[in-house]
């Protein structure tokens, strides 16, 4: 668990594999506008006390590898970013001096995925503990008398 992060009383590990598109899925993620999302990104996840882990700007579609604070839901992590990012796009790249509506960068919804220990490794976890209790519990027997 050296991967673990910490809040004042509790220890997480949340990490999540996200993918979104823009509106259209039209190829608009390239040149100038590319370089800056990365960073934006990165900036906006430390804006909800989040880290980009990974990520990768692909012409019609974006990968994050992200870990999330248990505080925060998935959603409204992306939401913010996907957000953001837009009105950012729109004041930067499109022209739009004000806040927009009805403009939309991205498409709506994404897709989630979590990433976390082997599944086989928290199995053999788990039936590790569940015997190590069955061991203290017969130690505790012998000291109770």
């Amino acid at each position: 668990m050296d991967d673990s992060q910490s809040l004042c009383h509790s220890k997480w590990e949340c990490k999540y594999h996200v993918v979104w598109v823009p509106k259209g899925r039209r190829k608009a993620l390239y040149g100038r506008i590319r370089q800056y999302l990365g960073e934006l990104f990165h900036s906006l996840a430390r804006q909800k006390e989040c880290k980009i882990l990974e990520g990768h700007l692909c012409n019609d579609h974006v990968h994050v590898l992200i870990s999330i604070p248990p505080k925060y839901s998935v959603a409204q992590v992306i939401g913010f970013i996907k957000g953001k990012s837009a009105i950012h796009i729109a004041r930067m790249y499109l022209g739009q001096k004000k806040n927009f509506t009805g403009m939309h960068f991205w498409a709506r919804g994404y897709f989630v995925t979590t990433v976390g220990a082997d599944e086989e490794t928290v199995r053999n976890y788990i039936k590790l503990q569940e015997s190590e209790d069955k061991r203290l519990d017969q130690l505790t027997m012998f000291n109770e008398g």
